[in-house]
């Protein structure tokens, strides 16, 4: 359900060449998050209440997608390159890949992808490799009696197996979304920063090396997502201070090259979490979905 800070939530789909944004579903009952586009085009898929749903770009009426026995899924999920399954994080801390089907997204069995690390250590999904061999998360876990102190890159096989650690270091990251080419991955970091929260976007190597900086300015930068042909980065841009990416904020996405460079004020939004969390692009690499709130 919807309840404050907001008052409604509204999916929309913006783009890029025009500059036009458009509204695609509204409800005042049903708080949801983070699109997905399908591969195909024909649906972008949110989160909601713990659950999946589906609708297509063009409007109608949110439909579940089928993920039982999980009903308590977070915000953070992504599509394989094929469309054949989509990847969850789930409140118990873990990762789990779900079947959905041909043609239309309904869903299947569940299966967990990541490793028992025990009950204070939580993994969450941004990104999949483009030959759908691999994901790229975030490990939360605590250090010196901290919970949540630790917030690192890693990287695990779809199909689970062995994790390879990306980033070591105190500072918090999130967000690590794979390029298109499959050579770099892209990440909000702390890692240079003397101000705590001031979050930057990043990019590495696949292996963590070649660790390099992309914005400098003093807005709290978050979440990059690259365009399927690679030639845009879209990310959420916080004010000034703002610490971690909370909800009911005034922000702004904005766009780069994927080199960095010249940044570009896109659209400016009432929200935050759950806005763009997660890669929201069209196949066409000129439109992405993205989630507006009122309060």
């Amino acid at each position: 359900m919807i309840s404050p800070p907001y008052t409604s939530a509204q999916l929309r789909v913006h783009t890029l060449s025009t500059g036009t944004d458009r509204l695609v579903l509204e409800s005042s009952t049903q708080l949801f998050e983070a699109p997905n586009w399908t591969p195909d085009g024909q649906w972008l898929i949110v989160n909601s209440q713990g659950s999946l749903f589906r609708v297509a770009p063009t409007g109608g009426s949110l439909v579940p997608i089928d993920t039982a026995p999980l009903a308590d899924l977070n915000n953070d999920h992504l599509l394989s390159p094929d469309g054949s399954t989509i990847y969850v994080s789930a409140n118990d801390g873990h990762l789990y890949a779900v079947p959905l089907g041909d043609g239309v997204p309904v869903g299947g069995t569940p299966t967990r992808v990541t490793n028992d690390r025990g009950p204070d250590v939580h993994h969450y999904l941004h990104g999949v490799s483009p030959d759908g061999s691999t994901l790229a998360y975030v490990r939360v876990e605590p250090h010196d009696g901290i919970a949540g102190a630790y917030r690192n890159v890693f990287t695990i096989p779809a199909t689970g197996g062995a994790d390879i650690q990306l980033t070591d270091t105190p500072a918090a990251a999130d967000g690590p979304e794979y390029s298109p080419d499959g050579a770099w991955i892209y990440f909000n970091s702390e890692v240079r920063s003397t101000t705590p929260g001031h979050a930057q976007i990043f990019r590495m190597r696949t292996d963590g090396s070649d660790l390099t900086q992309l914005t400098f300015d003093e807005r709290v930068n978050w979440f990059p997502h690259l365009s399927p042909d690679g030639s845009v980065v879209v990310f959420v841009s916080f004010p000034p201070g703002t610490q971690g990416h909370p909800a009911a904020r005034s922000i702004i996405l904005r766009s780069m090259a994927p080199d960095g460079g010249e940044v570009a004020d896109v659209v400016a939004v009432h929200g935050g979490q759950g806005t763009l969390n997660v890669n929201s692009w069209a196949p066409d690499s000129d439109q992405f979905a993205y989630v507006a709130y009122t309060s």
